[in-house]
């Protein structure tokens, strides 16, 4: 099952109110500015009474990384500083949006989803990172705290590596790169649960069967929902050529274009044999019905000539000379067994005990 995250709770407000419209609570915010270039690293936290965003080295590159969109003054104060926009800045809290991509000239920003496996409420969950990236600055918003960009922060405290000697568009492709390659772990998720699901729609299809599938079905089509857009984001960063790019980078967003498109494939493959399982359970549930017709019928027809026997001899007529014989009954009952053993044999020979 699949959290969704509720669109209201801003209904009446004018633009750019920043309010959080989340379904989940906010989380607690934090702050951080990451400052790097290929000779030096520096970490340090952002809060309200100390919001320096400022470079500390020379031709360095500004990764600032909120996690937790609870505390909007302070988001609000870093965002001002970069001059970003106010319909930018509610965006980023209305985390209801589709992945999009948007030129504003001095600056892109770009929405992406973070999915995951909950482990723990055995759901797909949903997140919504905002990224923004300026000249020397990229600008990270998560929902919550996560593992999602922890591989970067390794890569970039390296001395060595290519984060640290290239520029923010690099980081920001990075970033993008590490959301994407997550949903193929989604992906074996589906596939783990489609394979749970095939034996039993064949060997034992119960209603509370269906009721997986559907689900299983409803939280495809969503991952699908969220992946489609995606195509359109990194065809616009490759078409629209932004000065904020470096040349050679696309070579790298092509290979993301890539993913996307087999991770659209997987998703369609996935798609279709759900509801082909659909198709499979009807007929299982079908032949089942089937199998306890068939039972039924052959015990109908087996006992049609024994109720012909037993009504027949069971007439009150005065004049039957049979009643008066003393081995009609077992005779009659002789007669019966008979007839059920060459009806068995009948069956038997036209195979309508196998299944």
């Amino acid at each position: 099952m699949i959290k969704r995250n509720k669109k209201g709770k801003k209904q009446g407000l004018p633009p750019g109110t920043l309010v959080y419209s989340g379904e989940k609570a906010a989380f607690e915010t934090q702050a951080y500015i990451i400052e790097f270039n290929e000779q030096n690293f520096e970490t340090r936290e952002i809060t309200t009474e100390k919001c320096d965003v400022a470079p500390h080295f020379e031709q360095s590159v500004r990764w600032i990384r909120i996690i937790g969109l609870k505390n909007i003054d302070l988001i609000s104060q870093v965002l001002n500083l970069f001059e970003i926009h106010p319909l930018v800045m509610e965006d980023i809290f209305a985390t209801s949006q589709r992945s999009k991509y948007e030129d504003y000239r001095t600056y892109i920003y770009t929405v992406l989803k973070n999915i995951y496996w909950d482990a723990p409420s055995n759901e797909i969950t949903y997140d919504q990172v905002s990224l923004i990236l300026g000249k020397n600055y990229v600008l990270s918003f998560e929902e919550r705290e996560g593992n999602l960009f922890l591989p970067i922060l390794e890569r970039i405290s390296l001395p060595k590596g290519k984060v640290r000697s290239s520029l923010a568009d690099y980081l920001f492709y990075c970033l993008i790169d590490i959301t994407i390659d997550t949903y193929f772990s989604i992906i074996d998720i589906i596939e783990s649960s489609i394979e749970s699901l095939e034996d039993p729609v064949i060997d034992d299809p119960k209603p509370v069967l269906l009721q997986s599938i559907y689900r299983l079905k409803r939280d495809v089509n969503d991952f699908r929902k969220s992946i489609w857009p995606l195509r359109e984001v990194i065809n616009k960063i490759q078409r629209e050529a932004s000065p904020l790019f470096s040349s050679g980078l696309e070579i790298y967003f092509r290979d993301i274009y890539d993913h996307i498109f087999r991770l659209s494939d997987l998703i369609d493959n996935q798609r279709d044999i759900i509801f082909g399982m659909f198709d499979l359970y009807l007929s299982s549930v079908s032949n089942k019905m089937n199998d306890i017709m068939k039972v039924l019928t052959i015990i109908s027809t087996i006992f049609i000539p024994l109720s012909f026997m037993s009504g027949f001899y069971g007439m009150n007529f005065k004049y039957m000379p049979e009643l008066d014989w003393k081995p009609s009954y077992p005779i009659l009952i002789g007669v019966m067994v008979i007839v059920v053993g060459l009806m068995i044999y009948y069956f038997k020979r036209k195979n309508f005990f196998s299944k």
